[in-house]
């Protein structure tokens, strides 16, 4: 069996005849022979097994920035043909797997599941199933690491494990309904187990949460992807996608005010009436008072997310070079992200995350005054300053971790005494503060980095009263207006 090559071919043409030059372009190799660094892509080459009638044929991908790249493929595909060993059947069988799966711009199969395909006389070409597909897709999927984790905890924890069997074409919106009722029959079940009085089964669970609708519902946007790529690669064609025919549970959970009755009870009971919480103007200032005098070095990065909005790792990863305090504004184009407890830093994830965010005359001096005190620590740290170019630091110079921004949070308003909020929540207080003070939605909707104005509405819309209470009254007038006046 041939053992295959690597090389280098380009995309450039003859100048006269306009045909592709392939491998044979000049420019490909120096003038010692070598391969040029600076040209072209790596593509190898290997002689498959004939097909079932007898013709030639050879796998020849390109495409690969790195010969080590083309080298790791060519040998994945060797292996996969010794496999077959010298059965020809499988041989040929093998060869058609390699054709049909490089065909449709997948990855080479698993060594381990083609081996126990053949060992099961299971057929190695066709539709693929849908675990088979995911792990191809996932293969080849080119996003941002955060990305990539949740799609690959989607398709491990979820997808696999209840519907890997159904062949790909054969998926329809029952399968996806089954999945779903899965899902929240086992939230049931964790539950039930947090619940009981038995300490070995609430042991069971522990550390162990729920999947809430919001996951449930990016669980079904990862299907809905992965078998959209899968119709645009042409594995599967001449079907819907039948993602789209399946609802979810509402992902968004709509903030509720922390009113003085709702206080009132929590005070005593410790109940939280909603999962997204949000304090009113008075409970905020309280607050910010609160965290000024007890954490100076966190509190003006507080006090822009409450006041504006930014999230979390927009407000950790704001650039020095973006704000303008003369001009009292702020531009977000950097956040720190989290893989794990590791952070790097990235561009927002949409254009409308890219914005300009005005600032009020309190924030402008909250944030004045924060620069001074950090030239102050970066006076006294001498050479060991850090150069971040990031705006809001620690005492240190060194970038606040968005997780300890967070941990910091929790512990500021448990000793402060307030009824409990996420941080996330300082920034649907802003929303709701503006909107409240009758903000129109579509300016909210820009500083708070909305791709719609929809998003804004659907999400806080019910928490903001003055609207429906001018409506109520104007109802109320208009009735009584007309009604007889009694004693």
């Amino acid at each position: 069996m041939s053992q295959g090559s690597i090389f280098k071919r380009c995309g450039c043409r003859d100048p006269r005849t306009r045909k592709p030059l392939g491998n044979l372009c000049p420019k490909l190799r120096r003038a010692n022979r070598s391969w040029n660094p600076d040209h072209g892509h790596w593509a190898y080459q290997l002689e498959l097994p004939p097909t079932a009638d007898g013709r030639r044929r050879q796998l020849r991908p390109t495409g690969f920035d790195t010969r080590t790249a083309a080298a790791g493929e060519l040998d994945r595909a060797r292996q996969l043909l010794d496999l077959a060993g010298r059965n020809r059947g499988h041989r040929t069988e093998i060869g058609d797997l390699l054709q049909a799966t490089l065909r449709a711009g997948g990855a080479l199969p698993d060594v381990d599941t083609v081996r126990n395909r053949l060992r099961t006389d299971t057929p190695l070409v066709g539709v693929p199933t849908l675990a088979d597909w995911l792990a191809t897709w996932l293969q080849r999927l080119k996003v941002d690491e955060n990305t990539r984790r949740g799609y690959e905890s989607h398709v491990r924890v979820h997808l696999i494990p209840h519907i890997g069997d159904v062949v790909l074409d054969k998926l329809r919106p029952h399968h996806i309904e089954d999945l779903i009722d899965k899902i929240e029959k086992r939230n049931a079940d964790i539950q039930a187990a947090k619940a009981s009085t038995d300490p070995d089964t609430r042991a069971s669970v522990r550390g162990i949460r729920p999947t809430g609708p919001a996951t449930i519902a990016r669980i079904r946007a990862t299907l809905r992807k992965a078998f959209n790529d899968a119709l645009a690669r042409e594995v599967i064609s001449g079907i819907p996608n039948p993602t789209t025919l399946v609802k979810t549970p509402h992902p968004r959970a709509k903030p509720i005010v922390w009113e003085p009755e709702r206080v009132d009870r929590w005070k005593t009971t410790g109940d939280v009436p909603g999962p997204v919480m949000v304090w009113t103007d008075d409970l905020l200032a309280q607050f910010l008072d609160y965290a000024a005098e007890h954490a100076p070095d966190l509190h003006p990065l507080l006090h822009l997310m409450a006041y504006r909005g930014p999230r979390r790792g927009e407000a950790c990863g704001l650039l020095d070079a973006e704000v303008r305090l003369a001009k009292g504004e702020v531009s977000i184009v950097n956040q720190i992200a989290t893989h794990g407890y590791e952070t790097h830093q990235k561009r927002p994830k949409s254009d409308a995350g890219n914005r300009d965010v005005i600032l009020d005359p309190d924030t402008v001096a909250v944030l004045t005054t924060y620069k001074a005190r950090r030239n102050a620590w970066r006076l006294a740290a001498g050479t060991d300053w850090p150069d971040t170019g990031l705006f809001f630091v620690r005492p240190d110079g060194k970038p606040w971790h968005p997780n300890a921004v967070t941990q910091r949070f929790r512990r500021l308003v448990k000793r402060a005494g307030l009824p409990p909020i996420r941080l996330h929540d300082l920034r649907h207080g802003a929303a709701t503060i503006a909107l409240d003070a009758g903000v129109d939605v579509k300016v909210v909707s820009d500083q708070l980095g909305h791709s719609t104005t929809t998003l804004t509405r659907d999400t806080y819309q019910s928490v903001v009263k003055r609207l429906h209470r001018e409506a109520a009254d104007a109802v109320a007038g208009k009735i009584a207006s007309k009604r007889r006046r009694t004693a």
